[in-house]
């Protein structure tokens, strides 16, 4: 059985910045940057075949890059203290929060969570929805 998404792409104007954005708060999901990049493009997560992936570039109608209100990317965390370190890193990185790591019940009475938003406003989520029943 195939996932419903291939990948998400999230537009970006300054590469750098991006980069010094995403590689550390990546990292505390334990994902790292693709090496098979094209130049211009940062992505995290498996090749088309391996699952979902996530891919930042300029957007290509060479316009700013506008985030939507109600659009957001949510990670799978493996914890807990994953989700923490997501929230954290974000902060320290030019990240800024929209909404601290917690409990959600009001989703499931499992579902911790934080979001944030990287330095050109996409909205991001690492979600440990297992809180609680780790074995």
């Amino acid at each position: 059985m195939s996932s419903l998404i291939l990948y998400v792409t999230l537009g970006i104007s300054a590469f750098d910045r991006t980069l010094a954005f995403y590689d550390p708060v990546m990292a505390t999901l334990d994902h790292v940057r693709s090496e098979d990049a094209t130049p211009g493009w940062a992505g995290y997560g498996p090749d088309y075949d391996g699952g979902v992936s996530l891919w930042l570039c300029h957007p290509f109608d060479g316009g700013a890059p506008a985030p939507g209100n109600g659009p957001m990317v949510a990670f799978r965390a493996a914890s807990a203290e994953q989700v923490d370190a997501f929230h954290a890193a974000a902060l320290a990185h030019g990240g800024t929060s929209e909404g601290a790591p917690g409990l959600r019940p009001h989703y499931t009475p499992h579902f911790y969570v934080a979001y944030v938003r990287d330095p050109d406003g996409n909205k991001l989520a690492a979600v440990f929805h297992r809180y609680g029943l780790e074995e």
